[in-house]
């Protein structure tokens, strides 16, 4: 199977927004529908922070996935974070995350990323499978830390 993945634009805002609050209602994030918005929108805009790639028929997509960017000197330059993949439950197990996440490197590479990241709850097994599949590993001696800001 060949699922398209495709740059989202301004005018797929509404298809975007709709995947991230399934994404979100379906994980147990509550997030206001207006701060949701006005965080997608610069991403559709050319935001140099961040990207967003829809994945399927670009009228209907089952997917998507978001990406963050930042700079490394340790890592070389650019870097990304994988903030969101989400593809919808119905279509689930036909291979399109996995897809998605071998897709995406090359492309992003070609951009002038060095790396990409991403973060894991440590029990959901499935999705560690997955990203392993993608070519995704444990940074021996590293875990993640955060700091809420607000």
């Amino acid at each position: 199977m060949k699922t398209a993945l495709h740059l989202a634009r301004p005018e797929d805002l509404d298809r975007l927004e709709t995947l991230v609050t399934a994404c979100h209602a379906e994980t147990g994030v509550a997030a206001d529908p207006e701060n949701r918005r006005a965080a997608l929108a610069p991403l559709l805009d050319g935001s140099p922070h961040g990207v967003a790639y829809l994945a399927g028929p670009a009228r209907a997509p089952v997917g998507y996935v978001i990406v963050s960017f930042g700079w490394s000197v340790e890592h070389g330059g650019l870097h990304g974070v994988i903030a969101d993949l989400y593809v919808r439950p119905p279509v689930r197990g036909r291979g399109i995350a996995t897809e998605i996440l071998l897709t995406l490197p090359p492309a992003l590479a070609d951009a002038g990323l060095r790396e990409l990241h991403l973060s894991l709850h440590q029990a959901n097994d499935q999705a560690r499978r997955l990203f392993a599949r993608a070519g995704f590993a444990e940074r021996d001696g590293y875990i993640e830390l955060t700091r809420q800001l607000f």
